[in-house]
């Protein structure tokens, strides 16, 4: 194949699902992953689409409002150049780079340069400890560092005969990226590059256990990513903010390979501390038409004056975790637009999700997306089920999921036993074959032998006006065995007292099922994973070693509604 024949193929499945925005059925009935054997998507889709191509491709808005605005034609130029100059520094088909910078110029150019010299993308996180990148470094066998400087310091104590690359202010030791800027425009790749060769090394981010190693192909993220170009609605022209940090999936989801895929253009904001009202400001500044955040950011929005929004985006989704309803109807009723939710992994690009012009159930994530076979599998039995753990159909396995755990395939094999791949979460499907979000397999608890999904408590906490934030688990009890137990962040105002405590729980009484009732609710902050998420596992075993020390009696800090009600 042809590098214009692969890049006719990826155009004809693109394009169909942007014929087809608003008819999921029609979309998902007739959409097919595109048949691709040679395949570098920086090199038969990006320069392809940026030839001559001026319109602007990514602009960058910092703090204090200067922004910097690249078009797809400079990007390919200066991609070619970044290329070519790291050739010069030994960088090698199928050698390995560890990238870690913020939203800044130079990451895109190093994804696209690295993409088009055949090496291996090891996207992190400026966040990480040194012994996270030390980890990296060794089981990533990483080649070469390119990294903002700054956080040089990280790399002092980690041995390795590793290129060190600093982007920024120059560094002693280090080459300095700016010495791209004398090289040649035009790039010559020195081979093909296939489909299936390897684009990138993901650490997930451990909620439950060490990060696994995830591998992804040049099919499997670029191309596989039209599932979530259709999701988040987008069209070419767009402006899309997505509110992502670099070093996860959901970077390259939502500010790379999706809205380049439907050639719309990146913006990024860029603050040291979330503001809403500066967010929203930059939003009416750059006429944003599509929006992808967090349920975090999410719920700060609400907490600010929606209507300063003169003109809100045409599409906006949720993704991360479940966003709970009463944020997206207070969406709805500021901006007369439906946040959507959308489900899907650092293995995969978009699983579930729900599409524009389709109708939301409340508290459901979606159906399907095209070019995936869904189905929830019952855990004891490994048969199809209404409720179940969501697993993807591998006959054939979706463009979309990655090639496996890079060096480990026992947890391979374990994750696509019987014909599955199988998620670790678990779901609930209706008739129309809408999924909705139960919990992480190993959050979901037994209280009074009744199964409990903290996500539908946390749903209910977060519809009070004093939560900010909650995460559930079970804490030990003598009769139950467990109850549910809240871990609350409280929005400001709010002091962490018996009268919050009491209005809370009257509330989770007036919307929980009995079964369902929060016994015990403690105010505190949560700890989180470096991309965001809630590590429940952390609060489970802080509540298990706390109730040791205490002998199960109550503690300071901690408030009990023990009256049974049903």
């Amino acid at each position: 194949m042809s590098a214009h024949e692969a890049t006719t193929t990826f155009r004809a499945a693109r394009d169909l699902l942007l014929a087809h925005w608003d008819d999921y059925e029609r979309a998902y009935r007739e959409f097919s992953w595109p048949r691709l054997d040679e395949f570098n998507w920086a090199l038969d889709w990006f320069d392809a689409i940026a030839e001559g191509n001026e319109a602007p491709a990514l602009r960058i808005i910092e703090p204090d409002g200067t922004e910097l605005t690249r078009s797809f034609a400079q990007l390919s130029r200066r991609s070619n150049q970044v290329a070519n100059w790291l050739r010069g520094h030994g960088v090698l088909r199928g050698d390995r780079i560890l990238v870690i910078m913020g939203n800044r110029v130079e990451l895109w150019e190093t994804i696209l340069a690295a993409m088009k010299l055949g090496a291996v993308l090891v996207p992190a996180t400026p966040l990480l400890t040194v012994e996270d990148l030390s980890d990296r470094i060794e089981r990533g066998q990483v080649r070469h560092v390119i990294a903002a400087s700054g956080g040089e310091g990280k790399f002092a104590g980690i041995e390795g005969d590793y290129t060190r690359i600093a982007v920024g202010s120059p560094v002693p030791g280090w080459i300095s990226y700016t010495e791209a800027d004398a090289a040649p425009t035009d790039f010559k790749p020195d081979g093909v590059t296939r489909a299936d060769d390897t684009l990138m090394l993901y650490f997930t981010s451990g909620t439950t256990a060490r990060p696994k190693l995830v591998e992804h192909t040049h099919a499997s993220y670029p191309v596989g990513h039209l599932s979530t170009m259709y999701w988040l609605g987008l069209r070419p022209g767009d402006i899309h903010l997505n509110i992502s940090s670099p070093g996860w999936g959901k970077h390259a989801w939502s500010s790379v390979f999706a809205p380049w895929n439907a050639q719309a253009c990146v913006l990024v904001c860029n603050y040291a501390r979330f503001d809403a009202a500066w967010l929203l400001d930059q939003m009416n500044r750059h006429a944003v038409t599509s929006l992808c955040a967090p349920p975090t950011v999410w719920r700060m929005l609400i907490q600010a004056d929606l209507s300063a929004l003169r003109t809100p985006p045409r599409t906006a989704v949720s993704a991360g975790e479940p966003l709970d309803p009463e944020v997206i109807e207070r969406i709805r009723r500021a901006w007369q637009v439906t946040v959507r939710d959308g489900y899907g992994q650092t293995e995969t690009t978009l699983q579930v999700g729900n599409t524009p012009g389709a109708p939301v159930k409340p508290g459901s994530m979606g159906r399907s997306a095209p070019g995936y076979r869904v189905v929830l599998v019952d855990p004891e039995s490994g048969r199809p089920a209404r409720e179940g753990e969501i697993c993807l159909e591998l006959d054939p396995p979706p463009l979309g999921l990655m090639a496996g755990y890079r060096d480990d395939p026992q947890l391979t094999a374990e994750a696509t036993a019987g014909g599955y791949y199988h998620t670790g979460d678990l779901g609930s499907q209706d008739e129309d074959g809408r999924i909705t979000f139960v919990g992480r397999s190993d959050d979901v608890f037994k209280a009074s032998d009744y199964q409990i999904s903290p996500f539908e408590l946390e749903s209910v906490l977060l519809r009070h006006e004093a939560v900010l934030d909650a995460a559930v688990i079970p804490a030990a009890d003598p009769i139950r065995l467990a109850v549910p137990k809240a871990y609350v962040r409280l929005a400001a105002g709010w002091p962490p007292d018996d009268t919050t405590a009491r209005s809370i729980f009257a509330h989770c009484r007036q919307h929980l099922a009995p079964y369902q009732r929060l016994r015990r609710l403690e105010f505190s902050t949560l700890p989180l994973t470096i991309s965001g998420k809630i590590r429940r596992v952390e609060l489970r075993a802080a509540e298990a070693e706390a109730d040791q020390r205490s002998g199960g009696a109550p503690r300071t800090g901690e408030f009990r509604d023990e009256r049974d009600r049903g």
